[in-house]
């Protein structure tokens, strides 16, 4: 979740937003630390800390928070079992802080860092309560950490993901990904089956030559192959193969089309090794169903599975 970005947001929108976050967790926790979510007066959120009491009870706090107005951060030890009948068994703190538009420059600063990628900030309670932070690049260039500041890690780290083809099912698997943690390229050489909008981490390519977009791809890219094309399925799945840079290289289809793939893939000389590494057809078994909708479902949490 970009935590800036809809802080502004909830300012623009209502005037004021909240940010809780768990900035400690010991034993069992249904988040890890770092979890935020971002509350707005009117009760609406993004994020989750867990779930359960312990997000309830948070989101009531927070809200009681806005109520009051901007103001010094509040932390709040917890026992999960104790204390809100929770079987995780834990102990998490966790701090809200409120904010207007009085903090419009520092969001700016760190929502521009947010956005440009995952960053560390240093944060520390001043003198009247509230959190200060600085950005990580800036802190080193001034020196050394300063006392009673701690690091605290914001923005997602993203996998990228090669989506050859605009299809149904290539629509919604885009779609599928979109609140998940992949910053998707979506190929297909026919501009107009793209459709008007996507979600904000997909970038819709119409390539000429979509296999040669596997060139400029990162090592670690994930790849989903299922274009119009048969024969453009397997020169990109040649193609992904044959550079031994992607830990998922998938393919939609039956498994007579795998047989067909792996037969022309020995035939042009690949290694069984390397052919072995095609995933098709694609999605965690045991899903059944044909449609789009599933499909790109059980896709999405093979991708989740491949990327570690």
């Amino acid at each position: 979740m970009e935590s800036f970005r809809r802080i502004i947001e909830g300012i623009e929108a209502e005037g004021a937003a909240a940010l809780i976050t768990l900035v400690e967790t010991k034993g069992s926790s249904p988040r890890e630390a770092g979890a935020r979510m971002v509350v707005r007066p009117g009760g609406g959120f993004h994020g989750s800390i867990g779930g359960g009491e312990l997000e309830r009870q948070a989101l009531e706090a927070a809200l009681a928070e806005l109520a009051k107005g901007r103001g010094p951060a509040l932390s709040r030890s917890v026992a999960l079992g104790p204390e809100l009948g929770q079987c995780c068994g834990g102990r998490v703190v966790w701090r809200i802080e409120t904010f207007d538009a009085r903090d419009s420059a520092s969001l700016a600063t760190l929502r521009a860092a947010e956005h440009a990628g995952p960053f560390v900030a240093l944060a520390k309670q001043t003198p009247d309560g509230r959190i200060a932070r600085r950005l990580q690049d800036q802190a080193l260039q001034n020196g050394a950490e300063k006392d009673g500041e701690t690091r605290e890690s914001f923005g997602d780290v993203v996998t990228p993901v090669y989506l050859f083809g605009a299809g149904h099912v290539g629509r919604a698997l885009a779609l599928a990904l979109a609140p998940l943690p992949f910053a998707v390229r979506w190929i297909d050489p026919r501009a107009q089956e793209f459709p008007k909008l996507t979600p904000a981490n997909v970038a819709m390519v119409a390539a000429a030559d979509p296999v040669a977009e596997l060139k400029g791809a990162p090592d670690g890219a994930l790849v989903a192959v299922m274009t119009h094309s048969h024969a453009l399925d397997l020169a990109i799945v040649a193609e992904a193969l044959a550079q031994g840079r992607f830990p998922y290289v998938g393919l939609i289809g039956s498994p007579t089309k795998r047989a067909r793939f792996v037969s022309q893939l020995r035939a042009a000389g690949f290694d069984p090794g390397n052919i072995d590494r095609l995933t098709c057809p694609i999605g965690v078994p045991g899903v059944e169903g044909k449609q789009p909708a599933v499909i790109a479902a059980a896709t999405a949490a093979q991708l989740l599975m491949a990327r570690g």
